[in-house]
Protein backbone atom coordinates (compact mmCIF):
# COMPACT_ATOMS: atom_id res chain seq x y z
CA UNK A 1 0.00 0.00 0.00
CA UNK A 2 1.45 3.34 -0.98
CA UNK A 3 2.03 5.86 1.45
CA UNK A 4 -0.98 8.18 0.27
CA UNK A 5 -3.63 5.10 0.33
CA UNK A 6 -2.01 4.53 4.14
CA UNK A 7 -2.56 8.17 5.05
CA UNK A 8 -5.66 8.53 3.20
CA UNK A 9 -7.05 5.06 5.47
CA UNK A 10 -5.83 6.60 8.52
CA UNK A 11 -7.55 10.13 7.76
CA UNK A 12 -10.92 8.68 6.71
CA UNK A 13 -10.63 6.37 10.03
CA UNK A 14 -9.55 9.68 12.49
CA UNK A 15 -12.92 11.40 10.69
CA UNK A 16 -15.02 8.66 11.18
CA UNK A 17 -13.98 8.19 15.20
CA UNK A 18 -14.88 12.51 15.05
CA UNK A 19 -18.37 11.59 13.55
CA UNK A 20 -18.97 9.42 15.95
CA UNK A 21 -18.33 11.86 18.97
CA UNK A 22 -20.10 14.35 17.08
CA UNK A 23 -23.13 11.72 17.44
CA UNK A 24 -22.20 11.58 20.89
CA UNK A 25 -22.65 15.31 21.09
CA UNK A 26 -25.77 15.41 20.04
CA UNK A 27 -27.07 12.83 21.89
CA UNK A 28 -26.09 14.38 25.16
CA UNK A 29 -27.72 17.69 24.30
CA UNK A 30 -30.79 15.35 23.26
CA UNK A 31 -31.01 14.02 26.81
CA UNK A 32 -29.98 17.05 28.04
CA UNK A 33 -26.93 15.88 30.05
CA UNK A 34 -24.81 18.01 32.22
CA UNK A 35 -22.98 20.96 30.26
CA UNK A 36 -19.92 20.29 31.51
CA UNK A 37 -19.50 16.42 30.09
CA UNK A 38 -20.84 17.80 26.99
CA UNK A 39 -18.41 20.69 26.91
CA UNK A 40 -15.13 17.78 27.57
CA UNK A 41 -16.93 15.17 24.69
CA UNK A 42 -17.29 19.04 22.30
CA UNK A 43 -13.58 19.22 23.19
CA UNK A 44 -12.25 15.98 22.43
CA UNK A 45 -14.21 15.99 18.92
CA UNK A 46 -12.23 19.65 18.29
CA UNK A 47 -9.10 18.28 19.56
CA UNK A 48 -9.57 15.46 16.89
CA UNK A 49 -10.46 17.34 14.41
CA UNK A 50 -7.27 19.92 14.94
CA UNK A 51 -5.66 16.40 14.93
CA UNK A 52 -6.76 15.56 11.43
CA UNK A 53 -6.49 19.12 10.28
CA UNK A 54 -3.16 18.82 10.87
CA UNK A 55 -2.17 15.43 9.56
CA UNK A 56 -3.62 16.56 6.11
CA UNK A 57 -2.04 19.26 6.34
CA UNK A 58 1.46 17.37 6.36
CA UNK A 59 0.59 15.05 4.07
CA UNK A 60 -0.05 18.51 1.61
CA UNK A 61 3.59 19.61 2.43
CA UNK A 62 5.03 16.22 2.23
CA UNK A 63 3.63 16.87 -1.63
CA UNK A 64 4.78 19.78 -2.32
CA UNK A 65 8.30 18.83 -0.76
CA UNK A 66 8.21 16.11 -3.75
CA UNK A 67 7.00 17.63 -6.00
CA UNK A 68 10.05 19.92 -5.49
CA UNK A 69 12.88 17.27 -4.80
CA UNK A 70 13.05 17.91 -1.33
CA UNK A 71 11.91 14.53 0.28
CA UNK A 72 14.35 13.15 2.36
CA UNK A 73 13.82 10.84 5.26
CA UNK A 74 15.08 13.87 7.27
CA UNK A 75 12.55 16.31 6.40
CA UNK A 76 9.71 13.97 6.57
CA UNK A 77 11.03 12.85 10.26
CA UNK A 78 11.17 16.74 10.93
CA UNK A 79 7.99 17.38 9.24
CA UNK A 80 5.96 14.26 11.31
CA UNK A 81 7.53 15.76 14.75
CA UNK A 82 6.26 19.59 14.19
CA UNK A 83 2.69 18.11 13.10
CA UNK A 84 3.17 16.00 16.02
CA UNK A 85 3.77 19.32 18.10
CA UNK A 86 1.14 21.16 16.03
CA UNK A 87 -1.44 18.37 17.45
CA UNK A 88 -0.34 18.11 20.86
CA UNK A 89 -0.22 21.84 21.71
CA UNK A 90 -1.82 23.99 18.79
Amino acid sequence: MSDWQQDKKKMLDRLRRVEGQIRGVMAMIEKEDECEHVVQQFAAARKAMDRAFFDLMSCVTKRELAELGLNHPKTEARLDKVTALLARYG
